[in-house]
This record gives structure tokens, sequence and C-alpha cells, in this order.
């Protein structure tokens, strides 16, 4: 059975590479359940999917600097913005997949911790319409 140790994740925001600050990243899709069940099904309950949303979960190590994490999210603050996840920093291919799709950038924390925390940063944005996974 093959397995996996993330070491290299690859994220991308608004054509950004935050990698560098990447600390952990999640990618969640869910689909509604909706029942139908009727009469015929004999007390079993019927469901199908519904409408579909995502979810893209970071943890960041803030930086402050000119050109940093905290000057590149801030102006994106509100808006809607391209991502891209993948395993690892290599080339997209049938090991290395990639999700993409768009988030609204709902939420930051600058600002986060106690005396002699990191500096870090947990954020969570919504998806606004499909996430697509891709192997080219």
């Amino acid at each position: 059975m093959p397995t996996m140790v993330l070491t290299s994740e690859y994220l991308s925001i608004s054509g950004n590479d935050l990698s560098a600050f990447t600390r952990k990243c999640e990618v969640a899709v869910e689909v509604e359940e909706k029942d139908v069940t009727t009469y015929s099904s004999l007390g079993w309950k019927v469901v199908i999917g519904g409408l579909k949303s995502g979810s893209l979960a970071i943890e960041w190590i803030t930086d402050f600097a000119a050109g940093q994490l905290d000057a590149i999210m801030w102006p994106l603050f509100g808006t809607v913005v391209p991502f891209e996840v993948r395993p690892t920093q290599a080339v997209v291919g049938t090991s290395n997949p990639k999700w993409t799709g768009s988030c609204l950038v709902k939420e930051l924390a600058p600002i986060s911790g106690s005396i002699g925390d990191e500096a870090t940063q947990g954020v969570t944005f919504p998806t606004s319409g499909a996430v697509t996974r891709a192997t080219s």
C-alpha cells in the first residue's frame, strides 16, 4: 500500500505562491444530502446529492515584511480569488494532482497568539463555484 508524508505541499492564492508561509493546507468538498424517500422504499431512507460546496483551510506563519504574506493577503480581503493546491511542489501529474477553484477571502487573523507563541494565523475560505481536480 503506497503512503505519503506531506513535506512540500504547494499553495497558490491569486497567483501568489504562498508555500513558504504555509504550515497546513486542506481542501475539503462536500455535497448536501437530500432525502427523497417515498413509501415505495419500504422503510429505507433514499438520498441523493444536492448542492456541492467546499473550503480551503490554511495555517500560515505570518510575515509582515514588505511584499510578504500580510502585504499579499490584506488587499485580497473580501474578494473572490483563484487558488491551486498540490501535494508537492513538483510538476502536476498523475502522482501529483492539483485542485483548483476560487475562494472568498472572508477572514484574516494577522495578529493572533500569546506571549512566546509563533506568529501564526489559521483561516478558512469558502470556495465559490466548482473545485476541480486535474493531473495535467
